[in-house]
């Protein structure tokens, strides 16, 4: 039985800024909060480290 996975792509309909967060959760099946909640806790120790791996996210990932 096979499955066919969805492409990771930046989310148009699951999103609050750029759609990252939104194409991970569509992508692994699983709610686009605990996405967001991974990033904000990221940006907890001085923000950079979430901010640049959102960016990185942002200019890697495509549109859909």
């Amino acid at each position: 039985m096979s499955t066919v996975r969805p492409f990771l792509r930046r989310s148009r309909r699951n999103r609050i800024f750029l759609g990252i967060c939104g194409g991970l959760g569509e992508f692994f099946g699983i709610s686009a909060f605990w996405f967001r909640l991974a990033f904000i806790i990221a940006l907890l120790p001085g923000g950079i480290p979430g901010i640049l791996l959102y960016l990185l996210l942002w200019i890697i990932i495509p549109s859909e």
